[in-house]
């Protein structure tokens, strides 16, 4: 006896591939569905498909946001394209991105979408994944890529976050003609992921202070013992911690802090606290001092 064959009604197969892409279809994608044309156009005078770029729509729903929007760019900018550089670092998680477009890599001609950031490339296999069900590219590609786009700071930043969150960066390396080739080349011939990530912007201020006068580049967040302290200059025995949060001024912290701090000297290390407000208005007398202090050895 034959199988019998169940037809699954059309609106449930468009829902069902939807719902795979955070809510959007491509018109390519519908008409691999078996739809017309005409179909396609009557479902959008009727309200079931809402445009989002031309050829790309959200199903049952008048807007869309978030993962929807990346989807929806990537689906507009055609066959192997991913989602690339700042947009695939947020996605990872890597770096916050401001940046109001969505970044695509594509290997065609595109004509510009709005929102999107179309960047043309070649990429290999291997370098193309897909997070949360969003096409981008592997982590090794994104770092590679935003070498193009960010400053060196950022960029070791976002080499912290990969290595905080033991993203996989196999494959990682320059790729000479890139703009960013002299840059990426210095970050992983001089830096140490995880090294330097800071937690806060004074953090992230007093090591860009320490740069800009070519003080040694402290350990960040570094454990001596089971104390964690925001900066360590090993080589000098120095730790600075920097009070710029209001639970530091409390009674209870003042005194917890005080006891660390006489715990640390105890163990060879001298201990400098530095204020938020004097880091904004005597930065050179803190670099000073630190000078000093950093050339001495325990």
């Amino acid at each position: 006896m034959d199988e019998q064959v169940i037809k699954v009604p059309t609106d449930r197969r468009i829902a069902a591939l939807a719902e795979r892409q955070h809510g959007v279809v491509s018109r390519a994608q519908l008409v691999d569905l078996g739809l017309s044309r005409g179909e396609i156009d009557g479902r959008l005078r009727r309200g079931q498909l809402h445009q989002v770029h031309r050829g790309v729509y959200a199903f049952g729903r008048p807007s869309v946001n978030g993962s929807a929007l990346i989807v929806a760019a990537v689906l507009a900018c055609g066959d192997r394209a991913v989602a690339s550089h700042r947009t695939a670092a947020a996605i990872w998680g890597i770096r916050a991105s401001a940046s109001r477009r969505i970044e695509i890599t594509t290997r065609g001609a595109k004509a510009p979408r709005k929102g999107v950031l179309i960047h043309r490339n070649q990429l290999a296999r291997a370098d193309i994944t897909a997070l949360d069900r969003i096409p981008l590219t592997t982590t090794a590609r994104t770092l590679i890529d935003l070498a193009d786009v960010l400053s060196t700071r950022a960029l070791e930043r976002a080499f912290d976050e990969a290595e905080y969150l033991r993203l996989d960066c196999s494959g990682l390396g320059p790729i000479r003609g890139r703009r960013g080739y002299g840059r990426l080349s210095h970050v992983l011939r001089r830096h140490a992921p995880g090294t330097t990530r800071t937690r806060s912007g004074l953090e992230e201020r007093f090591l860009e202070l320490c740069s800009a006068h070519d003080l040694p580049r402290p350990r960040v967040n570094a454990l001596l013992g089971e104390y964690e302290v925001d900066f360590h200059f090993p080589h000098a025995g120095l730790v600075v911690e920097l009070d710029g949060d209001a639970a530091h001024r409390t009674k209870k912290a003042f005194e917890a802090d005080r006891i660390r701090d006489a715990e640390l000297t105890v163990r060879g290390q001298r201990v400098v606290r530095i204020t938020d407000e004097r880091l904004d208005t005597a930065p050179a007398e803190v670099v000073s001092q630190l000078r000093l202090l950093t050339r001495m050895r325990r």
